[in-house]
Order: C-alpha cells, then sequence, then structure tokens
C-alpha cells in the first residue's frame, strides 16, 4: 500500500485527547452497551481482516487554520497501521462546553481528489456544511477515505480505487470494510476530543458518505443519529432496477446477501434516531427499494413508541441535496444534536 502523500516532518502530536492505546473494539462496545448483538458481529464478520490488533499511535497535528466562525485543525490520523489518514477538525468559536460531535463522511462522484475538502468547499449537489457546522457549535471530523484526497493512489483514481479493491481481496481484506474501519476509528477519535460530548454524535454523509452514515449507526451504538442523503435502497430493488453500475468499486462486499439485506443492516441502528434523504428519480435509489427499507423499519420504531424517530424520505428529484432536503437535515440536528440532553 502507498503512504499518504501528506508530509509530516514538521508535525506535533496532538496532546489534548485521550490516550489512544485504549481502542474501542465490537468486543468492547457491546460490554459497554451491555448487549452482545450477534448480528452486528456477523455484519463486522463481513468486513475482512480488519487491523484490530493496531494501537494508533498519538494524532499529529499539521497545521491550525482560522475560519469565519470555526477553527480548523488539520492532522494526521494513524488509524490502521498501513497509512496515514488525513484528516480536518472543524472546532466551533461558539459551542457549548461539552459540544456535539459530528463525523461528516464525504461522496464519492468520482471526484478523487476532493475526499474531505468537500466539508470546506461542497459540491454541485450539496453546498458545503462546514458554516452551518459551525453555526450550530457542532465539532466536526472528516477523514479522507481509502483512494480519495491526500489517499489518492495514481493520477487516475478509478484505477487507484479498483486496484485497491482487487489488492486488499488477495491479503482477505475487503475495501468498504478498511474504509469502515477508518470511520469507526476516527469516531474514537471525535470522541476522545476534550471540546465533545462522547455522549451526543452522529454520522452524516452524502452518496458514498450516506452509505457509509448507516453502517457505521449500525455497526457502532455510539453513534447517537444518522441522517443520509441519496442513498439508501434495498439491495434486491437495486438488482432489478439494473443498478449496480451506478456505484463504486468499494460499495460491494463479498457474501453480504446471505446475511443481510439492507432493511436489516438498518435495523441495527434501532432505537435510534435515523434520517435518510433520497431522490425518487436518483438511478442510485430506486424508489420501490427506498420504500421497502422504509416499511420495514417505521413498524419496529413504532413497536417502541419511538416512529417519530425514524424518517426515510423521497424527494422529486435525482441524485441531489434539495433545500428542502437540508432544512430537514438542520432540524434534526437541532432536536438530536444541538438541544442539551437534561
Amino acid at each position: 500500500m502507498s503512504r499518504s502523500k501528506v508530509n509530516i516532518t514538521s508535525s506535533k502530536p496532538v496532546t489534548e485527547a485521550a490516550d489512544h492505546a485504549a481502542v474501542d473494539t465490537p468486543e468492547s462496545l457491546a460490554v459497554q452497551n451491555g448487549s452482545g448483538d450477534s448480528r452486528r458481529k456477523e455484519l463486522w464478520s463481513l468486513l475482512g481482516d480488519l487491523p484490530w490488533a493496531h494501537r494508533p499511535a498519538a494524532p499529529r497535528l499539521l497545521r491550525t487554520e482560522k475560519h469565519d466562525g470555526y477553527t480548523l485543525e488539520r492532522l494526521l490520523l494513524d488509524l490502521n497501521g498501513e497509512e496515514d489518514v488525513p484528516a480536518v477538525l472543524l472546532i466551533p468559536e461558539k459551542r457549548q462546553v461539552r459540544a456535539p460531535g459530528m463525523l461528516y463522511i464525504h461522496s464519492h462522484g468520482g471526484m478523487y481528489d476532493l475526499g474531505k475538502e468537500q466539508l470546506l468547499a461542497g459540491v454541485p449537489v450539496q453546498p458545503a456544511y462546514a458554516p452551518v457546522l459551525a453555526e450550530k457549535g457542532i465539532v466536526t471530523l472528516a477523514i479522507d477515505s481509502w483512494c480519495f484526497g491526500e489517499r489518492e493512489r495514481v493520477e487516475e483514481g478509478l484505477t487507484g480505487e479498483e486496484d485497491t479493491f482487487k489488492g486488499m481481496l488477495w491479503k482477505g481484506q475487503v475495501l468498504f470494510g478498511m474504509m469502515m474501519f477508518d470511520e469507526f476509528r476516527a469516531l474514537d477519535f471525535l470522541a476522545s476530543r476534550p471540546e465533545v460530548d462522547a455522549q451526543r454524535l452522529g454520522a452524516f454523509g452524502m452518496s458514498m458518505g450516506a452509505t457509509k452514515a448507516w453502517w457505521l449507526a449500525a455497526l457502532d451504538p455510539r453513534v447517537s443519529v444518522c441522517m443520509d442523503v441519496c442513498c439508501l435502497t434495498d439491495f434486491e430493488e437495486l438488482i432489478r432496477a439494473d443498478g449496480l453500475k451506478g456505484h463504486g468499486m468499494y460499495y460491494f462486499v463479498p457474501r453480504l446477501l446471505q446475511h443481510f439485506q439492507t432493511a436489516e443492516i438498518n435495523e441495527l441502528i434501532l432505537p435510534r434516531p435515523h434520517l435518510s434523504v433520497n431522490g425518487r428519480s436518483d438511478p442510485l435509489t430506486p424508489p420501490a427499494g427506498v420504500e421497502k427499507v422504509r416499511d420495514y423499519l417505521l413498524p419496529l420504531y413504532r413497536k417502541l413508541g419511538r416512529e417519530q424517530d425514524c424518517e426515510i424520505g423521497l424527494y422529486d428529484c435525482d441524485h441531489v441535496e434539495l433545500p428542502a432536503m437540508r432544512e430537514r437535515i438542520l432540524e434534526w440536528m437541532d432536536h438530536y444534536l444541538v438541544e442539551p440532553r437534561a
């Protein structure tokens, strides 16, 4: 594997965060949450050989930037033991003493050179979230995913993604599994920050970031609210709609359909709040598949008296975040993350 392209010669360890020798595993999280959920462990088991034995070194602060309403820390995180992970941490000027935390997960869209910078720059289908999150006082972390941003393998990004996928399979790894492992460990870091209330952690993303957000919420009970945009649909309905070609190589997990359908993965998020907004004309999310997931999950939330905590909506659009979608997302952020809890 190639190393990250970031030069760390002038960096220094971040001393504010907690000791990263004590990291979470599926087993330790089960103990913390009083449940050894066998289905969650089963889901983790499909993600290939993961570097659970690796104990991360201290994060390294590369530089600090001053922006309107927030400070941005550019960091290098040791998450997986194979290559360093460039990250940005947005720290709002105005925030609660223990502020809510958000893991912002970037899109794919063939934008291999963008990665975590999507948080700051936005994309044509989704304006930047950095100013909004800063205004709401949400401490936000975004990392470059495997093959993206400063971790882009080669000039031709698609080739880099495909070669990485193939090389990992030879070693018993799964690209999506290694991606999810990085997000899982990134949540460790976010939760450890002294600015952050570890009981209020959100996962949010669009497209690839949406898929990773609901997977992470299913895999990790520490995610207190999941919000995803334009990438939730039933896998079998996606196959019927001839939609597999619209998704990148990263999306495909060996043997997944022998164990889980989309709704069954999302069932592991219960009873935590989950908002999903999708386009009715989006080929990546056939509406029949969105409705199938919704119709499976809503009765489960209703049975728990938590129907209001699950919203899976279809909007009249393609693969884009409409203003109405953003308005709903921001309402959920306010209600489930920003408002202090008793």
